[in-house]
């Protein structure tokens, strides 16, 4: 079931994101974050942008949100998007149905284009924002250490909107 995030559920996507903090490249962010943290995270995100968990049995295994990809007010129309899943959770679908919420979400409070910024050997990722209708759009290179490991970062976008005509 697919619902709207909840700051009781801070521990849960806490939990789901510190695995990938402590053991994967797929996020930057090299130290855990707490469950405080993510309460204010949820708490600020939420507030302004769609964010929603998927819940299993009770269980939060997933969860998806978007928020601005720059700050200047000229990239107002377009967020960036986040998935993350429960590691057991992975090649079940859960990722394109959190994606597909977010995205009529986004449609509806009429923003124009998402922007998806995935570390490179990411295939999980690379496959579900493809299958979304993601684009590639850029490749950077190296921008990122993590591991000892230099990192590169492919960003995907997807136009939502045919509203071409806002000013």
């Amino acid at each position: 079931m697919i619902r709207v995030v909840t700051l009781q559920d801070a521990q849960a996507i806490a939990d789901i994101y510190n695995e990938y903090v402590i053991n994967t490249t797929i996020t930057f962010e090299t130290e855990p974050v707490s469950v405080e943290d993510m309460q204010n995270r949820i708490h600020t995100l939420s507030s302004r942008f769609p964010y929603f968990v998927y819940e299993e049995e009770g269980q939060v295994i997933g969860y998806c949100y978007a928020h601005h990809w720059k700050e200047r007010a000229a990239y107002r129309y377009t967020l960036e998007t986040t998935v993350y899943l429960a590691p057991q959770s992975i090649g079940k679908g859960i990722g394109m149905v959190l994606m597909n919420k977010l995205i009529e979400a986004c449609k509806k409070q009429d923003y124009h284009s998402l922007i998806a910024c995935i570390t490179t050997g990411n295939q999980a990722s690379n496959h579900l924002h493809a299958k979304l209708g993601f684009k590639q759009v850029s490749h950077y290179k190296e921008v990122g250490l993590k591991f000892g490991r230099w990192l590169d970062v492919i960003d995907y976008e997807l136009i939502i909107s045919q509203n071409r005509n806002r000013e």
